[in-house]
């Protein structure tokens, strides 16, 4: 029998696995530091979730939301900054905490956009890392996954608003 959004890529129990290692490195990496992790919405909301339950030192929270997908599956290539942080990051140690690194673009953007507020450091942490798409080089800190070329839904990602409710991330079947 399928699963709901198409092949199931990443299982409940392998994203529970990798989100405690990425929770247990920022943890060893922030130990003095009370880290600002900034969740970039939408996408990135249930791993966000699950990976500052898994972060056991002090830190700090805040959203961003950005635009550059639309309602399809192809980036229109234009990233804006559909609502912005409420904190200032000045002076502050920001981990941007992101669901996937595709072409670059949106991550690229706003990498640029916080360093022009003068964070005390900037790193990195993205769910799943899909090298093949790249068209913006980008340093990434924490990685999850690396990925295929394929769409992937579950896990708070989503296909026309739908499938963020997945447990697990599967490749869209016809996207």
């Amino acid at each position: 029998m399928a699963q709901p959004g198409g092949r199931v890529l990443v299982t409940r129990e392998e994203l529970a696995q990798r989100v405690g290692e990425l929770g247990r490195a920022v943890a060893r990496d922030y130990a003095e530091a009370n880290p600002l992790l900034v969740c970039v919405l939408k996408g990135a909301v249930v791993f966000f979730a699950d990976l500052i339950r898994a972060v056991d030192i002090p830190l700090t929270t805040d959203f961003i939301s950005v635009a550059s997908y639309g309602g399809g599956s192809a980036s229109s290539g234009v990233v804006k900054i559909a609502s912005d942080l409420s904190i200032t990051i000045e002076n502050r140690d920001v981990i941007l905490i992101e669901d996937i690194i595709d072409s670059g673009r949106t991550i690229s953007y706003l990498k640029r956009n916080m360093e022009t507020r003068h964070p005390k450091s900037l790193r990195i942490c993205a769910l799943l890392d899909k090298v093949e798409r790249r068209q913006v080089e980008v340093d990434l800190d924490y990685v999850g996954f690396t990925i295929p070329n394929v769409f992937i839904v579950g896990y708070g990602m989503d296909h026309g608003g739908l499938y963020r409710n997945l447990p697990y991330l599967a490749a869209l079947d016809g996207a």
